[in-house]
């Protein structure tokens, strides 16, 4: 049950939603204001630049308030980083561990000799207690020394990492003061070089400086050539890069650095002047780049500004415009085309501000809606303009003057083509405009810059007017189809003769061909006394009697033959008959997709009126009192507007004055004026909004043309007749 009530609810809300225009209205006007909103939002925020690097600037810009100049202050935190010295870890123990080599070097060989010396004492003192020895025993003795020489040898190289000579060896062969000597002064050398750091890749470099100490030792070649062999592979890297240390030390110089500020009213950029990178990040500072971070007051005020425009046209529309205001469907309608309005021209900024086509929006609402919709569009999208280019007057004038001639050159549209001639009145409008804006602001010289910016200008301006054209003569066919609107161009595309609906009727009911036309003829003389629309009702005239296809030959005037089949009829039946066109007309018009308004002409140009001649007909045959009026009337509604209402006293007139045997220019009035009185007091014009003086507008026009037709002609004799023939012959 619960799940019922739940589905009743949703479905009640959603009738009531289709159901109530007025909710309709609010939910399609907070979308459109939603999307317009948002539209702006994005590219016309104020004080909103559109710039880029390299590019000229479209104005001159100076600081509106003091700012920090993020570009600059980064540039000297950078260098400060830059000059910050990297962090480097120093090791000791390579150093402790060189030096302990060194010394054990030193020590062995020192200890070598020491044991030499010792074994020379010994050798000595045995040659003095043998005062005569042998000759063999000598030579044992020399053979001896060589081996312990050898040996001796042998023990240096083993304390070197490099194989050196016997004789560079031999030269360690010395005595301990010159092996201390020289231990000292390599230690010297090693701690001073292993001190001053060897990073990754300067092992190199500190053999050498080593190499070049030595060079300057007090020894021996002999013994510096050790001494090289001996420090070369205690050369190892000491200090070590430390990221860690080294980034915080850069960082800490980055914060000791004070912000670059940009004082007020500084000049940032001139105008023409191409924008660095510097000033790019100047703007950007200071907020003026369009698409920057939020900027919530001035969202505030365009929402507020935007409201107030939304106001001020919805009362215009509720005044001027009420049929427009009144429906949903044409509040859509002309809120798709505000909608692809903007986005043509927020698209079309972005190559020049003299191109945006705000003429697209104003020729479409001109032949859908009317002029007077058209105008107050035209202010508020030169205005949007202005927010789109930042305030540029050029461009909302180009906008607000290309607009005005668009409105001027569509408002009375004899045919399709009259789209494209309003695009090239744009253009023409557009170049004049900007060569006046060029001349006014001083823009004009003939360097090879500006010659190049005012043919660009001038290119983008005529080339706004033709695209306008192009596009609204695109997008028209669409919206009329699927709105179902119908405009001047639909209603000029009916009233071609050409039309298979007029030609079947002029070929299976030509007499009522000919009565629709002259009918045509007369409403749209008498719409026009009236301010009505003179061209629908028109089209609505040659279009309201196709019932009559259905069944033409039961009408009068396709009765060529003289057989009348109401003969054959009752009064009853043949009032039916009569009766059933509007309706019959009405169904042959959906088939063939005529517009609303033409069917409701079609349908209302009897309204309830009475089929006066089958009545009277009744009345002769029966009993009159049993005979009801409401039997013998036409099924309605009475007419609803000015132009159905003039169709209906057009039909009626130009039949009765076609009836008369002589009209004559009084009985033409007298018979126009009778039967319009007729409709009025028989009420059929309660709802078309027609006034009395209207209605004499249209009887003066009625009589003024049917007399023209059944003026007074002279009358010519047989004989006369005869002798003018003759003669001519």
């Amino acid at each position: 049950m619960k799940k019922k009530t739940r589905l009743s609810e949703i479905f009640d809300r959603s009738v009531s939603f289709k159901d109530n225009v007025r909710l309709q209205k609010l939910v399609l006007v907070a979308v459109l204001f939603l999307t317009v909103y948002l539209i702006l939002i994005f590219v016309s925020m104020p004080a909103r630049l559109d710039v880029a690097v390299g590019r000229p600037s479209p104005r001159t810009i100076y600081a509106p308030r003091d700012a920090e100049d993020s570009y600059a202050t980064e540039q000297l935190r950078e260098e400060a980083a830059r000059n910050v010295s990297d962090v480097y870890d120093y090791d000791p123990l390579v150093l402790e561990g060189a030096l302990a080599e060194i010394d054990y070097f030193f020590d062995q060989v020192v200890e070598i000799n020491r044991m030499i010396d010792e074994l020379e004492t010994v050798d000595e003192e045995t040659n003095d207690l043998n005062d005569e020895p042998e000759t063999e025993d000598n030579e044992t003795d020399d053979i001896n020394d060589e081996l312990e020489t050898e040996d001796i040898i042998e023990m240096f190289q083993d304390l070197l990492p490099e194989e050196l000579s016997d004789d560079t060896l031999a030269s360690l062969l010395t005595n301990e003061e010159n092996l201390r000597d020289l231990q000292e002064r390599l230690n010297n050398s090693v701690k001073e070089v292993f001190e001053g750091g060897i990073r990754e890749n300067e092992e190199e470099s500190a053999r050498r400086r080593l190499t070049q100490e030595i060079a300057l030792y007090p020894s021996s070649a002999s013994l510096k050539r050790v001494a090289e062999a001996l420090v070369e592979p205690l050369v190892e890297v000491n200090e070590f890069y430390n990221e860690e240390a080294t980034e915080e030390k850069k960082e800490l110089a980055r914060e000791e650095v004070e912000p670059v500020i940009i004082l007020r009213n500084t000049l940032i950029v001139s105008e023409g002047e191409p924008v660095t990178e510097h000033q790019y990040s100047q703007l950007e500072d200071l907020g003026l780049i369009r698409g920057q971070r939020a900027d919530y007051p001035a969202y505030t005020g365009l929402l507020l500004l935007l409201l107030i425009v939304f106001v001020l046209v919805g009362i215009y529309m509720s005044i001027f415009v009420k049929e427009v205001f009144s429906s949903p469907r044409l509040l859509l309608l002309l809120g798709i085309v505000v909608v692809i309005t903007l986005i043509f021209c927020v698209a079309a900024n972005y190559f020049s501000g003299y191109l945006i086509p705000v003429a697209i929006g104003v020729i479409l609402i001109t032949v859908l809606f009317g002029y007077k919709l058209a105008l107050i569009i035209n202010l508020v999208l030169a205005l949007a303009v202005g927010l789109i280019t930042g305030g540029d007057f050029s461009f909302m004038t180009v906008a607000l003057t290309g607009g005005l001639v668009s409105i001027y050159a569509v408002t009375r549209l004899s045919q399709r083509s009259d789209l494209a001639r309003a695009g090239f009145f744009v253009a023409v409008t557009n170049a004049v405009v900007i060569i006046s804006s060029y001349l006014y602001f001083g823009n004009v010289s003939l360097e090879y810059d500006s010659l190049i910016n005012f043919s660009y200008s001038m290119m983008a301006g005529i080339g706004n007017g033709i695209f306008s054209s192009v596009v609204a003569i695109g997008l028209l066919p669409y919206l009329e189809s699927f709105f179902g609107v119908t405009t001047a161009i639909t209603l000029l595309e009916l009233s071609n003769p050409n039309h298979p609906l007029l030609k079947e009727m002029l070929l299976k009911a030509p007499g009522t061909y000919y009565h629709s036309m002259m009918v045509s003829n007369l409403a749209e003389s008498a719409a026009e006394k009236v301010n009505a629309d003179a061209l629908l009702t028109r089209v609505g005239a040659y279009y309201h009697d196709i019932g009559k296809l259905k069944r033409p030959y039961f009408f009068s005037e396709n009765q060529l033959s003289g057989d009348n089949p109401h003969t054959k009829l009752t009064p009853n039946l043949s009032s039916l008959v009569i009766g059933a066109h509007p309706k019959d007309g009405v169904d042959i018009g959906k088939k063939k997709r005529l517009p609303e308004p033409i069917l409701e002409i079609v349908g209302q140009h009897h309204g309830t009126s009475m089929v006066s001649f089958f009545y009277q007909k009744a009345l002769e045959s029966g009993n009159r009192e049993e005979i009801s009026s409401d039997k013998f009337r036409y099924e309605g509604p009475k007419p609803q507007s000015k132009e159905a209402a003039i169709v209906m006293l057009a039909d009626a007139v130009e039949a009765g004055v076609r009836s008369l045997s002589k009209p004559s220019s009084s009985r033409v009035e007298t018979m126009a004026r009778r039967m319009i009185k007729d409709k009025l007091e028989d009420g059929q014009l309660d709802q078309s909004d027609l006034t009395l003086k209207e209605l004499d507008q249209i009887a003066e026009s009625f009589i003024y043309i049917m007399s023209g037709i059944y003026h007074q002609r002279v009358e010519y004799p047989e004989k006369t007749l005869k002798a003018e023939l003759e003669s001519g012959a």
